[in-house]
């Protein structure tokens, strides 16, 4: 039996029924899907969830959905890695990665998409589309292909190779609108309008921004059923950090967890702080800018959830920052050549800010502290082009591969690779590329 009780306006409190609709008729503010707790609780337990999916859908209970079908890709429950390495240079003995670059899709844009399409095929659509910068495009194709829709993904055309191949590979009708994320955004308004398509991120928004809460049910599940001492979260639209909060705090409301005491955090690219800059000046107005970063996942001159998201921080006594160009890039490195972890430019704003606010002494050594990485770096390897090391030419002798070895300057751990071209002696190699026999292949 559903829990779903219906929309609420956010603002007023206005209820409205289970429709294909977004934005409250009275006061334009945004509309948010209303449970019954009380059935939750008497249908969830910790052993039933365990015993559920390794997927989002062990949560099924608190997702906004009523009839039996939902398109599965094997979304979520996803690692919690203790990030020691990273940990033992930022002075935190108990940092957490979630590592959302393992979705289907590699972003964590699979949680609610795959939450937003099969709500779309309950409502009877056939067409599923979006606005994007780049990683929803990815998984509204894919969950369109799998659910036999019909898709329309609307992205920038300034979009990462990587991303834009990505979409187009699960064949979508991609449409590269010039302009940055908000125009685009604009002309989906007016497109869901005209042509009644489910537009995950516009008239579909409420049920889909509900996937995104699986991030905090799985990371208090993974933690032992505990919520973290510290959440840090990417903002593009705000929506991620605003509902990981929410799971939480749903995951208290039926009993699950403890009350949580979670301080809730935001990153954001220099080129478009929108939410850290008004954090930092103790605003509360959020003024929209004309986005230029190489984070283009984030590059939102108006975030949906902005003000949401300041709030969620200022209410649980959290913090933000943001992160510039190199930054990011430094970033991305780090958190490779320490845990492993190739994630996009998103990602590398995540670490940038982690590592700020660890100097600043906002969190304590021995807190749980999570920080939310939600996309694969192979989306965005346009980035680190200039900035890694060259591969080492040798020819194929003991003897060019010492007269190398010798020439290898020392590396910290965790020291980025520099980006100056290396000069190898002439014994490495007799051509500029790499040399290999036939037997290493």
């Amino acid at each position: 039996m559903s829990a779903v009780k219906g929309l609420r306006c956010r603002e007023c409190q206005r209820e409205y029924p289970q429709e294909p609709i977004h934005v409250c008729d009275y006061c334009f503010g945004p509309l948010e899907v209303v449970y019954d707790y009380d059935l939750i609780q008497r249908q969830v337990s910790r052993e039933s969830i365990a015993a559920g999916p390794r997927s989002i859908w062990r949560y099924r209970p608190f997702l906004p959905l009523d009839g039996e079908r939902v398109v599965d890709l094997g979304t979520g429950f996803t690692p919690l890695v203790h990030a020691e390495n990273l940990g033992k240079l930022l002075g935190l003995d108990r940092l957490y990665i979630k590592n959302d670059c393992v979705n289907p899709t590699y972003s964590f844009k699979d949680r609610p998409v795959a939450v937003a399409t099969s709500k779309a095929l309950e409502f009877g659509f056939d067409t599923l589309a979006c606005a994007s910068t780049g990683n929803l495009a990815g998984s509204v194709a894919a969950h369109a292909a799998k659910a036999g829709m019909r898709a329309f993904v609307f992205i920038p055309d300034d979009l990462e190779q990587g991303k834009v191949v990505g979409a187009a590979v699960y064949g979508p009708n991609l449409v590269a609108v010039r302009g940055n994320y908000d125009d685009v955004n604009r002309l989906c308004s007016e497109v869901a309008d005209k042509y009644g398509w489910a537009f995950v991120n516009i008239n579909v928004r409420p049920y889909y921004t509900e996937g995104s809460k699986t991030l905090g049910f799985e990371v208090a599940e993974q933690l032992g059923w505990q919520a973290p001492d510290h959440l840090l979260a990417p903002i593009g639209s705000g929506g991620l950090l605003v509902k990981a909060l929410k799971g939480l705090n749903e995951l208290a409301k039926v009993g699950l967890i403890d009350a949580p005491k979670t301080r809730i955090s935001g990153a954001q690219p220099a080129g478009c702080s929108t939410v850290v800059a008004t954090w930092k000046s103790g605003g509360t107005t959020i003024e929209p800018v004309k986005p230029h970063t190489v984070a283009k996942s984030l590059a939102m001159g108006n975030p949906a959830d902005g003000y949401y998201a300041l709030r969620a921080i200022q209410e649980t006594g959290g913090d933000a920052d943001d992160a510039n160009d190199p930054e990011i890039i430094e970033a991305m490195q780090l958190l490779a050549q320490t845990e492993g972890i190739f994630a996009e430019t998103a990602g590398g704003v995540t670490i940038a800010a982690l590592k700020k606010l660890a100097a600043r002494g906002v969190f304590r050594r021995d807190e749980v502290v999570v920080a939310l990485i939600t996309g694969n770096g192979l989306k965005t390897q346009e980035a680190l082009t200039g900035h890694l090391a060259p591969a080492i030419p040798v020819t194929a002798s003991l003897r060019a591969f010492e007269a190398a070895l010798a020439e290898l300057p020392e590396r910290r751990p965790g020291a980025t690779a520099p980006r100056e071209e290396r000069q190898w002696p002439a014994s490495a190699s007799n051509s500029p590329t790499l040399q290999t026999s036939s037997r290493s292949r």
